[in-house]
């Protein structure tokens, strides 16, 4: 297999009807690693925004359990990529996510936002880092999927192409990019959840890179100062030599997926087994119960623990270990 054979199935696929298909190999395959970081990037930008991030702010879930929010959506997303929106797993993904907001008093408008930061951000870090960029079929593949999902949310007025997104997200954040306590307490949760993926010793770097990665309207939204421009030249730089690096390898065969990304790892049961309708937030008294209705590897402490457990008959009929 050679380094643009991906790409090149990509060519031969309509991004109109198999926009699914084609993001997943452009999430799985071609850029497993910048997908991750730039959806977690384009969700942090939300936060700028006073009406969200005084919000998230105000549910405590953004600063208290940063993780499992982190955790959470990536494994909501995740599950409607890798089931398809008309499976039983996609559409309850899409169930839990609209049951979360509808709790909250949440304008059409800033979900529309949120939806261009994921249409438009990661198109914009592959420009700046990826090994390559995006190509016209997996930009117009990856604004149908979303398109796709705005109409799962129930979206009026969603954009119908990639210039509209990118339109809407630069006016949006024109007008509504501001300073709020609560954003920068989110802001300042979310860089220091990024710093702890890394040792100890590292961390206050870490976070400075992140900042470093910023920009300006952004940086100056959550009123950070700003790095030296030395700093952020070199952490930049950095970040495209990764993707001069990484075009050098050989294609992927197996598909990366998120939740095998070693951040995503606060929820008990990651990697070897969740149930998609407890992951999120709930009203009180309205929490999961239940065990796990679809099949999983079970953990190696699970292993262990049972096998040094009596063992019962067992009946002949296979058994999910959910």
């Amino acid at each position: 297999m050679q380094r643009y054979d991906w790409l090149r199935k990509i060519q031969q696929m309509d991004p109109e009807t198999e926009f699914t298909e084609i993001y997943r190999i452009s999430s799985w395959y071609e850029f497993p690693w910048d997908t991750v970081q730039s959806l977690s990037f384009a969700l942090y930008r939300t936060y700028a925004v006073p009406g969200i991030g005084r919000l998230l702010a105000e549910t405590g879930e953004f600063t208290g359990r940063t993780q499992k929010r982190y955790d959470d959506t990536t494994l909501i997303l995740e599950a409607v990529l890798e089931h398809g929106f008309d499976s039983t797993q996609g559409r309850e993904a899409i169930r839990r996510m609209n049951q979360m907001h509808r709790r909250y008093d949440i304008s059409d408008a800033d979900f529309l936002y949120v939806l261009a930061t994921f249409v438009v951000i990661p198109k914009r870090w592959l420009d700046d880092y990826g090994w390559r960029r995006y190509s016209p079929h997996e930009r117009r593949a990856a604004t149908n999927y979303f398109r796709e999902l705005g109409r799962h949310m129930g979206l009026p007025g969603i954009p119908e192409t990639f210039e509209e997104f990118e339109q809407l997200l630069d006016d949006y954040e024109r007008a509504h990019f501001a300073f709020d306590p609560g954003g920068r307490a989110v802001s300042d949760s979310t860089l220091g959840l990024m710093a702890s993926w890394y040792p100890a010793p590292l961390r206050p770097s870490m976070r400075l890179s992140s900042i470093c990665l910023l920009d300006d309207p952004l940086r100056e939204a959550f009123g950070y100062p700003a790095p030296p421009a030395a700093l952020r030249r070199a952490v930049r730089t950095g970040m495209w030599l990764r993707g001069r690096a990484v075009r050098l390898l050989p294609p992927r065969r197996r598909p990366y997926l998120a939740r095998d990304n070693r951040q995503v790892r606060g929820y008990p049961g990651y990697p070897y087994g969740y149930r998609i309708g407890d992951l999120g937030t709930f009203e009180e008294g309205s929490g999961p119960a239940g065990g796990c209705p679809f099949p999983h590897a079970k953990s190696p402490e699970t292993r262990a623990a049972q096998a040094r457990a009596p063992q019962a008959p067992q009946a002949q009929t296979p058994q999910a270990d959910g």
